[in-house]
């Protein structure tokens, strides 16, 4: 078991700081380089480079309310819901597909385990 995981390319845990600024701050993340691929692709799709998707990322979970408090595991986590998805089938892994061309409440709605609403149903028809 150990050795699919020991024996991948060593450039995948190697830590990479990004310096970015976020409404006029400057900020930077570090991270693994696996974590910094997957944002990088998930940027991608939806026609963007990486800061601003992160941009985007900071300000759409600012807007729903969450404590940022700890941006990069933040981002940690996106990159893996982003691979998570994409092994569930949820996301197509086309990266040809925009994120933001899915329906997201279907998808949410169908990782809850709760049926999805009327207004969600008739979104995912069209």
């Amino acid at each position: 078991m150990c050795k699919l995981f020991i024996n991948a390319d060593p450039e995948l845990w190697v830590s990479r700081t990004h310096s970015l600024r976020i409404d006029g701050m400057v900020t930077s993340v570090r991270m693994e380089n696996a974590f910094w691929q997957a944002l990088a692709e998930l940027a991608e799709r939806d026609g963007m480079n990486l800061p601003q998707m992160i941009t985007r990322l900071y300000h759409e979970s600012i807007d729903a309310g969450h404590d940022l408090g700890n941006f990069t595991s933040f981002l940690r986590v996106c990159a893996l819901r982003y691979l998570e998805l994409q092994l569930s089938g949820d996301v197509p892994r086309d990266t040809r597909v925009p994120i933001a061309s899915l329906d997201a409440d279907r998808i949410l709605a169908s990782k809850s385990g709760e049926p999805a609403t009327p207004e969600v149903v008739t979104k995912a028809r069209h």
